[in-house]
């Protein structure tokens, strides 16, 4: 039986945090949300904990999952944090999607310590979170990582080990950059069919039985066609990782004329109060400027 470690409980990270807990191991868990913690708590051998500190003294293998880059500071390296209390050789492990910059400064801190980390972020949205069924791009120590590997497949299924500190989140903001630029071609498309009199889901059809057919469009179209925007991933969240990706590409010196345009048009998807839905409620903005719905 591990000792584990659990902190943040939000959409993505309570699910995961129940897979450990459901496993069997020795789980100490933090959140901001308390409530959270305690419920968690009962559901298996898990502690709920007062602080980071007091996580990182009861755990070798310890995962987290944040928002941005500010909370994993906060938790890893600030006051109360992991860090002070991390055991030597411990594996820390940061799920979310944070600044390549910012997460290797967090790794340098812990190497100080003796510990070792690994930024890992995880895509597959709730759903994959929920089923354990999630893709995880891990950058690091791949001794370290082979290590904490056991505990990975608990909550994930696919893993793609990208090289050195830092490339895991390199491989995560492509992939995203990615996403987020299909959703907006799919949204420009949508509203000009739909203001042209094309059917949605006659369009729908046409797309996914051609060249531009998209695993992305394929899930997330029925969405937007019964007009359900619940949120699987955030727009605020992806504004927050295509804006990484644009940092990162200024630090080299890459161009990324379309992606600098998708950014835009999450800002105003959240300008327009859609920034806690999902993403794929972007297109709302594209149909009141045009005057349609794209709808069933």
């Amino acid at each position: 039986m591990a000792q584990l470690g659990f902190l943040g409980l939000g959409i993505m990270g309570y699910p995961m945090a129940r897979h450990l807990v459901k496993s069997g191991h020795e789980v100490a868990l933090w959140s901001n949300t308390g409530s959270k913690v305690k419920e968690l708590a009962k559901e298996g051998k898990a502690t709920a904990c007062a602080t980071p500190k007091e996580v990182a003294e009861r755990a070798d293998y310890i995962f987290y999952c944040v928002g941005d880059s500010a909370m994993a500071r906060a938790i890893a390296t600030g006051s109360g944090g992991l860090i002070e209390g991390v055991r030597k050789n411990a594996v820390i492990a940061d799920c979310s999607t944070i600044a390549p910059s910012v997460s290797k400064e967090i790794g340098a801190a812990f190497a100080a310590k003796g510990a070792n980390f690994l930024d890992a972020p995880c895509t597959g949205s709730k759903p994959g979170a929920e089923g354990g069924t999630l893709t995880f791009m891990i950058g690091g120590d791949n001794v370290a990582w082979e290590r904490a590997r056991p505990y990975f497949e608990i909550m994930g299924k696919v893993f793609y080990y990208c090289g050195a500190a830092g490339q895991g989140l390199q491989a995560k903001l492509t992939q995203n950059l990615i996403l987020a630029n299909i959703m907006q071609a799919f949204a420009e498309g949508m509203v000009l069919a739909t203001k042209g009199g094309i059917a949605p889901e006659l369009m729908l059809d046409i797309l996914n039985n051609s060249a531009a057919k998209s695993g992305l469009i394929s899930y997330k179209a029925p969405y937007i066609l019964e007009r359900n925007f619940q949120t699987n991933f955030a727009t605020k969240w992806m504004a927050k990782d295509v804006g990484l990706a644009l940092e990162s590409a200024k630090s080299m010196d890459v161009p990324l004329p379309a992606t600098a345009l998708t950014e835009q048009m999450l800002r105003a998807a959240i300008a327009s109060g859609f920034g806690e839905e999902d993403f794929c409620s972007t297109i709302r903005v594209l149909e009141d400027w045009a005057g349609v719905v794209v709808r069933k």
